[in-house]
């Protein structure tokens, strides 16, 4: 285990009705209690409450909404995220998109991971995707990623992964690669500010 626990924000990034998401999120949640090296936090979009259209940005360091306030915070005080994306016709929820650009340098310098489900693909388009939405925030993308094709399937009615031991691998592996760049990240921004 780290010196220094990684906080970890857990991103729910489905806002729809019946979605599968708090599922995979509580399997991931699970793996990441497992893991030890994380003080977890979970922004599920559904319940952020964000405007449905952009406020720009803060004045003052405030911004126009208390709701995209709440979500900067968050932000702001997680140094790794893990994002849980489903994958709508090819590509991910505009929801979690509006989350993404509703905040700016609370991104800056820190990594991203991805915990994907969907169709055939299991949401690997959008999670590809997503990774050009976040360097444009000047966030880091881990190389490895979770997925579950036909989600819906995978799951049992205890919420748990069908394949349990080959999710819980890949989640291992994409976990150590986060508390990797968590910490480089960390000690980076602590000796210096990010400039961009």
């Amino acid at each position: 285990m780290s010196k220094k626990p990684i906080r970890l924000a857990v991103v729910v990034g489905s806002t729809r009705k019946g979605r599968i998401g708090p599922t995979v999120a509580k399997w991931f949640i699970e793996q990441a209690q497992e893991h030890g090296d994380f003080d977890l936090s979970v922004i599920d979009l559904a319940e952020a409450g964000l405007p449905s259209e952009l406020s720009g940005p803060p004045k003052d360091g405030v911004y126009a909404s208390s709701q995209v306030t709440a979500f900067a915070a968050a932000v702001a005080a997680a140094d790794a995220f893990a994002v849980i994306t489903p994958e709508y016709n090819r590509g991910y929820p505009s929801g979690l998109k509006l989350a993404i650009d509703s905040v700016y340098s609370e991104w800056h310098a820190k990594p991203v991971a991805f915990v994907s489900h969907g169709g055939f693909s299991g949401g690997l388009r959008a999670v590809e995707q997503l990774r050009q939405v976040f360097v444009e925030v000047h966030a880091m993308t881990i190389r490895d990623s979770v997925s579950f094709p036909m989600a819906s399937e995978q799951f049992s009615e205890g919420g748990k992964p069908r394949d349990a031991e080959g999710a819980g691998i890949a989640a291992k592996q994409m976990l150590n690669q986060l508390v990797w760049w968590a910490e480089a990240l960390r000690r980076a921004r602590d000796d210096r500010p990010y400039a961009f």
